[in-house]
């Protein structure tokens, strides 16, 4: 039998805290085109799936429409806003019924999914023609600062999921869905001594290593963005793909 959540993921229920401050929110572009197709409003209902701490669940339920966060690491669903219904679940196994909600959001979390599970299960409860929103706010590859990170990461064998993962692959290969309409948009993050290294301590794979391992991490960190103007600048692109039911 599978596991309920991927090993590697219950990481984030010993830096909850640290991810919910340390983590970038979505930029606003964002949040108004994620609105705009999923039809977000008064009368709708969103299932925001891995919810997490809620960086998504805040502003998309600043739309008014009803939002359902289903988050399976009990510390990170303990600082979802109160204002929504927050369920314990998990993406191959939604605790809601059939054709249950409109629409269908997955932030920074599609990646530690198994996608064609998952996919059918979110085919399931959405209503006839819904539309599912996956969301990352990504690291841009092209930036100095942010290719010596990854340099730094991979150096010790910490790769992120999603770069191995192909987003509008998967959806095509559920055939589920219809025309995948990507989107990408700049973003940055603004973070002082404290926030840069708050950033990728974060990090699943970060957390999960040994102490001594994630000191010698910080202190090249430390090392590296030590002659940078303050504060630093992290910039990043936020990637939406967005699909509807066919």
């Amino acid at each position: 039998m599978s596991e309920r959540i991927h090993p590697e993921a219950h990481a984030f229920g010993l830096v909850t805290e640290l991810y919910d401050r340390a983590r970038p929110e979505y930029p606003d572009a964002a949040i108004a085109l994620l609105r705009e197709r999923l039809a977000l409003g008064p009368g709708r209902t969103l299932l925001d799936l891995a919810a997490g701490t809620g960086k998504l669940t805040r502003p998309l339920a600043a739309s008014g429409a009803d939002v359902v966060a289903v988050e399976p690491v009990a510390e990170m669903r303990a600082l979802l806003p109160p204002d929504v219904t927050a369920l314990d679940g998990t993406a191959e196994a939604i605790p809601l019924p059939d054709a249950s909600v409109d629409a269908v959001a997955v932030g920074q979390a599609f990646h530690w999914f198994r996608p064609q599970e998952a996919l059918r299960e979110i085919h399931r409860v959405l209503r006839p023609g819904g539309s599912v929103a996956l969301v990352w706010n990504t690291r841009d590859p092209e930036d100095a600062l942010q290719r010596d990170v990854s340099e730094m990461l991979a150096r010790r064998g910490w790769i992120g999921r999603r770069e191995r993962l192909d987003v509008a692959a998967e959806l095509a290969l559920s055939g589920l869905f219809g025309r995948v309409e990507e989107t990408r948009l700049p973003h940055e993050q603004l973070l002082d001594d404290a926030g840069i290294v708050d950033r990728f301590l974060s990090e699943s794979f970060v957390a999960n290593a040994s102490p001594t391992d994630r000191q010698d991490f910080e202190r090249e960190l430390r090392v590296r963005t030590a002659a940078l103007p303050r504060p630093i600048v992290l910039p990043y692109v936020t990637e939406v793909f967005v699909a509807r039911c066919d």
